[in-house]
């Protein structure tokens, strides 16, 4: 990697040309490809001929930014002409690109959005790039933080960029997904900053920043009102660190369209103004810079303005290894009527004809509860989990269903809860011609026998999901599934799996 200073120079010559083209990079840290051999392939410029022109895959591209606009999920755009470009038949795909910081060894809800927005692009016939901040992550970003973020060391963070990694394909180069490979790249920003010299940055970079215009960021003067607090010049320069990635992925991969939130408003405007100033800074170069574009999409959040994306066990992670499928769809399940219709269409790909229809019926009478919910939850837990992952919520939330005798119970499909409910385990002589009402106590799922008989007397006592009937009933080697494990609830949320050891 060459010194920054010797990175930035911006050919005029050949500048269209390649901003309109997708580059499949030699140094790029993760890059998916349909060529056998991605880490030497270059896709060279190309424009379209007329015959190419008229097929109907350019003549009918959607145009994205109407639909993110419909669907509630465009909160601003840079300039207006995104709107005629991304859907103008003459011109070359979009190439577009979101960044995730890895503070955390996987993405959570809140990251949610940003992947849907590309997967919009992507549906509409556009390429896109998800960057990791393995060196931005070192700073932190200070946008909607009221202090500083905590340093993570140099394992942590590789940790964290090989989980987050594994999210976004997992969400975007599923086996579901019909997306070419060679449209999405999964890059790491450290890739480019790490050989970059201070004196070099402040000379190539830091004098086309203005501080005026940086000190005006919210992200800035939000955490300079608090004297106390105030703010590092390392989390100060955080955005212009952010800028300069647009500038590279502008320049080195064709990229012409940054997203994120809208609390990113100011440092992807950062980034336009950089590629303005560096890049455009003559007047063969101005038309070229023009081309970069920021878009911001609402943060997550229920119709009483609070944050959507934590439970009351924390934050909903996108890793089933932190948070199994079944939950996570569980999570969607309970939804309140509310939020269900506007989460329906942020949180997923159905038609608006088909989320007004769900709308419709939940006004009318012999509604069934929580069926626009249940498509809700089957919609984001195969979009981020594939089939095999709503298969197995489904799975799961029927094994869980109080008085569902008619599934079937399995070691494994009980195996596949246990993270999910309140566990233990008890030796088989413990349990063997035990009573219920006992087992019940000394799994510690009900505080008491007097407890137990009364839930017993409403009817809300199960063993397997079969219901206790009388305070009678022992356990018997054929209630033990699979000879390892029991499941026994008292009502419907409270279970406990014992393992029969």
């Amino acid at each position: 990697m060459a010194p920054i200073g010797t990175s930035l120079p911006f050919s005029s010559k050949n500048a269209q040309s390649r901003l309109l083209t997708s580059h499949c990079r030699r140094n790029s840290l993760f890059c998916y490809s349909s060529s056998p051999s991605c880490s030497s392939a270059q896709f060279t410029p190309h424009l379209r001929n007329e015959s190419e022109m008229e097929s109907d895959q350019w003549q009918q591209r959607r145009n994205v930014v109407e639909i993110l606009e419909e669907r509630g999920l465009l909160e601003s755009i840079t300039s207006e002409n995104l709107r005629s470009i991304c859907s103008n038949p003459n011109l070359p795909p979009l190439k577009v690109y979101c960044g995730f910081d890895p503070t955390a060894e996987s993405l959570h809800l809140g990251n949610l959005l940003g992947l849907i927005v590309l997967s919009w692009f992507l549906r509409c016939g556009h390429k896109v790039v998800a960057l990791l901040g393995g060196a931005t992550g070192r700073i932190g970003d200070p946008s909607g933080k009221s202090v500083e973020r905590p340093e993570l060391d140099y394992v942590t963070l590789n940790h964290n960029i090989a989980g987050i990694s594994a999210n976004i394909r997992q969400v975007l180069l599923s086996p579901d997904s019909s997306y070419l490979t060679s449209d999405i790249q999964i890059l790491d920003n450290y890739y480019w900053w790490k050989d970059v010299k201070f004196l070099d940055f402040l000379r190539d970079v830091g004098r086309f920043a203005r501080v005026g215009t940086m000190m005006s960021k919210e992200s800035v003067k939000k955490r300079l009102e608090n004297a106390e607090q105030g703010m590092s010049y390392a989390e100060f320069t955080y955005q212009l660190l952010q800028g300069y990635d647009f500038v590279h992925l502008f320049e080195k991969e064709g990229v012409t369209v940054q997203i994120g939130g809208s609390d990113q408003w100011g440092n992807i405007t950062a980034g336009t103004d950089l590629i303005r100033r560096i890049i455009g800074k003559s007047s063969e170069t101005e038309a070229a810079a023009s081309l970069a574009h920021g878009l911001t999409f609402p943060l997550l959040l229920k119709s009483d303005g609070t944050k959507f994306g934590k439970s009351e066990e924390g934050a909903i992670w996108l890793s089933p290894s932190l948070l199994s499928p079944y939950k996570f769809y569980q999570y969607f399940f309970s939804v309140p009527d509310a939020d269900v219709v506007r989460f329906l269409k942020i949180l997923t790909f159905l038609t608006i004809e088909e989320i007004e229809e769900l709308k419709t019926q939940m006004g009318n009478p012999g509604y069934a509860p929580n069926t626009a919910q249940r498509r809700l939850a089957e919609e984001v837990t195969r979009f981020v989990h594939g089939q095999e992952g709503l298969d197995e919520a489904l799975k799961a939330t029927e094994a869980l269903r109080p008085g569902n005798a008619d599934t079937k119970l399995d070691w494994k499909t009980i195996e596949g809860i246990a993270g999910d409910v309140p566990s233990c385990s008890l030796p088989y002589d413990q349990v063997l011609s035990i009573s219920v009402l006992d087992l019940i106590v000394s799994s510690g799922l009900l505080e008491s026998k007097s407890a137990a008989r009364r839930m017993l007397k409403q009817g809300g006592l199960y063993l397997n999901n079969a219901r206790v009937d009388s305070e009678a009933k022992k356990i018997e080697d054929d209630d033990i599934v699979d000879g390892k494990v029991l499941l026994l609830s008292a009502g419907k949320k409270n279970k406990m799996v014992v393992r029969i050891s």
